[in-house]
């Protein structure tokens, strides 16, 4: 199983780190390294994660919960794909493109 990620994720994680940073930038890397930790589960467990509310029917949309953040990714036959790393109090259901859509 291997894991990709989304342009759109390595941003979400560049503006998560920076956003941490304006603190510490020890525990801003501390966390994105941990994060990483977090997802590499994946290769070997790729429906450790919940399946995303929002998906409705999609059972492949699923997602993993670290610190606050929701790791979104597709759990796909031979491949993870890592879409979107958002705030936990993030409600996807009132946007107007969800970020598992493929009209992106």
């Amino acid at each position: 199983m291997q894991i990709k990620w989304t342009e759109l994720a390595l941003d979400d994680l560049e503006a998560i780190q920076a956003y941490i940073s304006k603190d510490s930038i020890f525990y801003a890397k501390q966390f994105i390294e941990r994060l990483f930790e977090t997802v590499s589960k994946l290769k070997d467990f790729p429906e450790l994660g919940r399946r995303v509310p929002e998906a409705e029917d999609r059972k492949d949309v699923r997602e993993l919960i670290f610190q606050g953040y929701r790791i979104i990714y597709l759990a796909q036959t031979r491949n993870i794909s890592i879409i979107t790393v958002i705030h936990g109090s993030r409600n996807l259901s009132d946007t107007e493109r969800q970020p598992w859509s493929n009209d992106q």
